[in-house]
């Protein structure tokens, strides 16, 4: 078993070998909770719940961290908006986030610590790292010394000299050089605040994921993962932070995923091309989206529009019809012949160069073109007179092997009872906001679907009518 990562750090792939043999420590940067994901959230939360579905496949015990920032310039400025308190806008979008990456088929965190949940050990850390001068304080604010660090820029491959072009200290910041960067933020008038040596005020955005992967996962972590725009200088300066403290590699390997473009634009609000999750996914099937975001390489670029999301069902469908043949194949023929040999180990290697391609840096595009491989010696094969239980069965085991470990479903009874949670959690919400017109058209969509509901004082129940 040898898996290829490509690293960030070094630009090449490398043979994966964790700190531990058998245990992976791996760590997600998880979003910014002001409001609900868009699509670009979306991809790293499907890519990476991949790798890990895929290293657990393999055998690993994957300890799997991915943090909620709640509480920053952003989540304030809403709390303001709405007239709220940064803890209840943070909680809303918390569980918004958790209902929108389940419907994706994403497995949650083993741990998915916030922010305000481990303010101690982030003031610990920044201590830390000003006893040891890497950090200094400047009127309530505390800053980390970007020089003092040998290191910084060999994530990114710039020089400190090339960053400095640029560089700018944004009025009212007391920066003894302008690459500075914030660890600690004086609290404005009215503003949520923690006490600290330096006075009241919050940690800055890099230190959070610093603090909290080390008081989860340990000094040095296998992998550390996120989208491409993290890579510099969030992930940068986690890095000068973290080595700075420990003297230890902080992550040895470094995975990004590639940036979505809509309709070969850049995601930006500006340009009115901005996809939150929530909404698309009441017009899509998630399974739908998630098969599109893996059908392309993580570290590529991808392209999203509804012409391309419609291609992804349409060939998502394909597979599924190709079990649903067999499946139909197994539950009606009354001759099947006991064995097939050959087609058993056709099989097998189909799932062999699965794995061939999944070992290559977690490639799913081509992972995928394996299973429409597989569907295409489904179908041949049903096309022989006689026919083996064994094999048939071989073929649907495989195909939900396989796809579970994508995170994707191919049985349509499974997918039928995911959607039908969803649409009463839909409900629920609906009732909750006094929308009982559509709490209304989500129960009759359920009756049609010969769905019945209960309301009970333990909340909804149904069963098939």
């Amino acid at each position: 078993m040898t898996i290829q990562i490509y690293n960030t750090l070094t630009r090449k792939k490398e043979t994966f070998q964790p700190l531990e043999a058998g245990k992976v420590k791996m760590y997600v940067c998880g979003p910014t909770v002001y409001n609900y994901i868009h699509i670009g959230n979306a991809r790293p939360a499907i890519v990476f719940d991949s790798v890990r579905r895929y290293l657990e496949y393999r055998g690993y015990e994957v300890q799997f961290v991915s943090n909620f920032t709640d509480v920053d310039d952003k989540l304030i400025k809403v709390a303001k908006e709405l007239e709220s308190d940064v803890p209840a806008i943070a909680e809303k979008f918390i569980q918004a986030y958790f209902a929108d990456v389940s419907a994706l088929g994403c497995k949650e965190a083993d741990v998915h610590p916030r922010v305000t949940e481990n303010m101690d050990e982030i003031i610990e850390f920044i201590d830390t790292l000003v006893q040891k001068g890497y950090a200094y304080e400047s009127d309530g604010d505390v800053y980390y010394r970007t020089r003092k660090f040998d290191g910084y820029g060999k994530l990114s491959h710039q020089s400190i000299d090339d960053l400095k072009v640029g560089a700018r200290i944004q009025v009212g910041e007391k920066k003894e050089d302008a690459l500075d960067f914030a660890l600690w933020k004086m609290a404005k008038e009215g503003e949520i605040a923690w006490d600290s040596p330096w006075g009241k005020g919050r940690p800055g955005w890099h230190i959070e994921c610093s603090a909290m992967a080390k008081k989860y996962l340990g000094d040095t972590i296998d992998i550390h993962a996120g989208g491409q725009d993290l890579a510099f200088p969030h992930h940068e300066n986690e890095i000068a932070q973290s080595e700075a403290l420990t003297g230890e590699p902080f992550a040895n390997y470094w995975m990004h995923n590639g940036y979505i473009n809509i309709n070969n634009e850049k995601m930006s609000k500006s340009l009115g091309n901005f996809v939150l999750v929530h909404d698309i996914l009441k017009k899509v099937d998630p399974q739908v989206l998630r098969f599109f975001m893996l059908s392309v390489h993580y570290r590529n670029p991808i392209n999203f529009n509804n012409e391309l999301l419609e291609n992804a069902g349409v060939a998502l469908e394909r597979l599924r019809t190709s079990y649903q043949n067999l499946k139909h194949r197994l539950e009606v023929s009354a001759n099947l012949v006991d064995n097939d040999q050959a087609w058993l180990e056709k099989i097998s290697q189909h799932v062999e160069k699965f794995e061939k391609e999944m070992d290559d840096d977690f490639n799913t595009a081509d992972g995928i073109t394996v299973l429409f491989d597989l569907a295409k010696q489904g179908n041949v094969y049903l096309r022989e007179e006689n026919t083996s239980a064994k094999v048939i069965k071989s073929f649907l085991n495989t195909f939900e092997e396989l796809f579970s470990v994508l995170g994707l479903k191919i049985n349509q009874d499974e997918l039928l009872d995911d959607e039908v949670d969803q649409l009463i959690e839909q409900r629920l919400e609906a009732r909750k906001n006094r929308d009982f017109a559509l709490a209304d058209q989500i129960r009759d969509k359920l009756k049609e679907m010969n769905i019945i509901l209960e309301d009970t004082r333990q909340g909804t129940r149904w069963k098939r009518g």
